[in-house]
């Protein structure tokens, strides 16, 4: 079984080599941070504070950048991301209704993580699938009709891959 610790620090020094190529590029923080999520699946505070001692720039200016992009995420994602489109069209067909059973079926609300790291729950607006509503996606996978009675299956599927 792979140590935490040990994985955690070989994450950093891959995170190292992108920092030395980065740092002193104007503009050099934004790939520094992309790299940062990609690597370690996050910019928590522990990876702000990390950048911050490396390159000097405040944690408060790399704290603002990941605010306010949206692609960065402050907490670690699960393996599978599910996103559920609570947006008009989805949620007159019943989405609300889906989102509580997922929230059940998981033990955990919108924006979170389960403890085993394996599903993100995400409330999301329209994801293209008006059509199909209520709609969700599993990473790349999308589900179209869904109903509160199949979630426990659709889980189940990727439990069995988790």
């Amino acid at each position: 079984m792979v140590n935490v610790q040990d994985a955690r620090k070989e994450q950093y020094e891959q995170l190292d080599k992108v920092i030395l190529q980065w740092k002193d590029e104007p503009g050099g923080l934004l790939p520094i941070m992309q790299n940062a999520q990609e690597i370690i699946g996050c910019v928590d505070e522990e990876v702000q504070h990390y950048i911050s001692d490396k390159i000097g720039v405040p944690v408060s200016t790399i704290y603002g950048v990941a605010t306010f992009y949206s692609q960065f995420t402050l907490q670690p994602k699960g393996k599978f991301a599910i996103g559920l489109c609570l947006g008009t069209a989805c949620y007159v067909r019943g989405a609300q209704q889906v989102m509580d059973e997922l929230v059940k079926q998981l033990g955990i609300d919108s924006g979170m993580t389960t403890d085993d790291g394996n599903f993100t729950l995400d409330a999301t607006r329209c994801i293209g699938c008006c059509g199909l509503a209520p709609a969700m996606m599993i990473n790349d996978d999308v589900y179209g009709k869904v109903t509160p009675e199949e979630i426990p299956g659709i889980l189940n599927k990727y439990r069995q891959v988790g």
